[in-house]
């Protein structure tokens, strides 16, 4: 149990449970000095319920406060100080992470039960930008918290293969296509094509028509229209997997749009059933006036169907062939909306899962404060992105250790996990400004930060000859301590984590272990022989093995060597 926890729980049992657990936790703080020991309650609220001086209720309370953990509670005028037992946390926390490794932080709360998660989900056709990073790496690092908590999560990749941009496409194709430059570079050659059809359809709006025209035959199952529709995506499939490679990123399904075609009369079929549709404007929609929201699209007056249409067809496919526990979808906040629409025709519906849908929403990646824009070609490629990011980090790393073995291994783990990491750190919902310099920085709040400290702790340890098997007796340096406290709370921030739908959490928790932990070693001989030499050695294997772990759950490798 977290610490704050432990303290909070006893604070409620010794005040005759006057404030809530969630009241007392909210109020808990980490004193500034050291001598006001390690954790503190303002008893002003507390004093307030029983009418009498703060000072009094704390010199009350702290008379009770009793629990292994502590080493004492004292009153210091209106506050409860708590000291720590540095001894019986650090033995504790020490032998538990030596027994368990890796399994270090598994909560065992999902039962194995299946929880679907969208993300990723780029278009085909269309080059793989920065622009899909977040929900990849979000997606990624939530699946695999979603895993350390005793979840199965089921990875879907929800293509966009379908849509009137592909009658754009199809008509650039037959104007300005050439199929001998298509054949060598296909996604770059496609964009150039999709970019151009905007720039001409702006003087001639013919071409619009025109690209409706063929999107109608491709959805006829066009033989010419339906070829090329295949064409592109196998080529975008095979473009992104490089990329999925590269961040170690995998899928249980590549289902698309496309893949929905064929279910959605049948969703239509029960939305009439029950009574859900009704016209406004030629349109079949599904009126949500007692939400306050606008009504939910999903035919319109010309027979075609819609995202809405599509992504409750997709619920509904998901839930009869996974039977999730809950379903997840890690998309962007401008499709905040859509999302709280279909959920709640799902409702109306009245299937008894649709309480268990969840959109993780997300800001966007900013290049010089703007949005990029695929239309007017104003994108970033991801795979040159994560290739630069690589070269850098190779000449950091040739610069900083020019005898290093496996240097371009090492330096593709450090590049790509710089990438991850400068989004992951950055909470989900605020906005990210690409900037590959800000990525690659050694020092600070960066990817390559947290794997050089992991580098440290792992050269540490193979200097030393102790081999760490668990019955540690606890360390009682003061020194240690601040790096103690945070191997402790590791599960805690797991747990943060799934509640929150938020990787941040963790990337920040790992940043601050990383500091305390560097602290440590600036200020600590860890191999002089002494009767502590063994505990100092177990702290920082505990530390190498989180700091892996973390990482692996952001997505991220951990060199051993930098």
């Amino acid at each position: 149990m977290e610490l704050k926890q432990v303290f909070a729980n006893e604070i409620v049992k010794h005040s005759n449970e006057l404030l809530t657990l969630l009241d007392v936790k909210k109020q808990i703080e980490i004193p500034k000095y050291n001598k006001q020991g390690d954790l503190a309650f303002p008893c002003f609220v507390l004093a307030k319920h029983v009418k009498e001086n703060p000072a009094n209720t704390a010199k009350k309370i702290a008379i009770k406060m009793k629990h292994p953990l502590f080493e004492q509670v004292v009153a210091n005028g209106p506050y409860l100080n708590c000291f720590l037992n540095k001894t019986v946390v650090s033995k504790n926390v020490m032998n538990t992470i030596l027994q368990q490794g890796s399994r270090f932080g598994s909560l065992k709360i999902g039962n194995g039960e299946n929880i679907t998660i969208d993300f990723s989900s780029p278009n085909i056709a269309k080059p793989f930008s920065m622009g899909h990073l977040r929900s990849t790496v979000i997606g990624n690092s939530y699946a695999n918290i979603l895993e350390k908590c005793g979840y199965n999560p089921v990875r879907i990749n929800h293509l966009g293969d379908w849509g009137t941009q592909f009658g754009k496409l199809i008509a650039a194709y037959y104007y300005w296509g050439d199929d001998e430059q298509i054949e060598v570079n296909p996604i770059q050659e496609l964009l150039n094509l999709y970019v151009n059809f905007h720039k001409e359809a702006n003087n001639d709006q013919s071409l619009e028509t025109e690209a409706r025209k063929w999107f109608l035959k491709l959805e006829k199952r066009d033989v010419k229209a339906t070829k090329l529709w295949n064409w592109f995506k196998e080529e975008s499939l095979k473009e992104f997997k490089k990329i999925y490679d590269l961040l170690d990123v995998y899928f249980d399904s590549y289902d698309g749009e496309a893949f929905y075609n064929d279910k959605m009369d049948e969703t239509v079929n029960i939305l009439k059933s029950k009574g859900l549709l009704t016209k406004s404007d030629g349109a079949d929609v599904v009126r949500l006036d007692e939400h306050d929201l606008p009504p939910c699209l999903i035919k319109k007056s010309d027979g075609a169907t819609l995202y809405a249409t599509r992504d409750l067809t997709a619920a509904i496919y998901r839930y009869n062939k996974y039977q999730f526990a809950k379903s997840i979808y890690v998309v962007g906040h401008e499709q905040s909306l859509h999302f709280q629409q279909v959920f709640l025709v799902l409702k109306k519906l009245g299937l008894n899962w649709a309480g268990n849908m969840q959109h993780l929403p997300f800001g966007f990646i900013l290049k010089d404060g703007k949005k990029m824009s695929t239309r007017k070609g104003k994108v970033v490629l991801l795979e040159k992105v994560l290739e630069e990011a690589v070269m850098l980090a190779a000449e950091k790393i040739k610069d900083r250790n020019p005898n290093l073995e496996n240097q371009s291994e090492i330096a593709k783990d450090v590049g790509i996990g710089a990438v991850i990491f400068h989004d992951l750190k950055t909470d989900r919902q605020h906005n990210v400004e690409f900037s590959l310099e800000e990525m690659l920085r050694f020092e600070g709040a960066t990817g390559p930060y947290i794997q050089y400290t992991h580098a440290r702790a792992c050269s540490i340890l193979r200097k030393s000859e102790k081999v760490m098997a668990g019955n540690i007796i606890g360390l009682e340096e003061e020194n240690s301590w601040s790096v103690i406290k945070q191997l402790y709370n590791f599960p805690f921030n797991i747990q943060h984590c799934l509640d929150q739908g938020k990787p941040s959490i963790l990337a920040s928790y790992l940043l601050d272990l990383c500091r305390e932990f560097n602290k440590y070693y600036a200020n600590q001989q860890i191999l002089t022989e002494d009767e502590q030499q063994e505990q100092r050695i177990a702290l920082v294997h505990c530390t190498a093995v989180v700091i892996k772990e973390g990482l692996r759950l952001l997505g991220i490798k951990a060199p051993e060597q930098m």
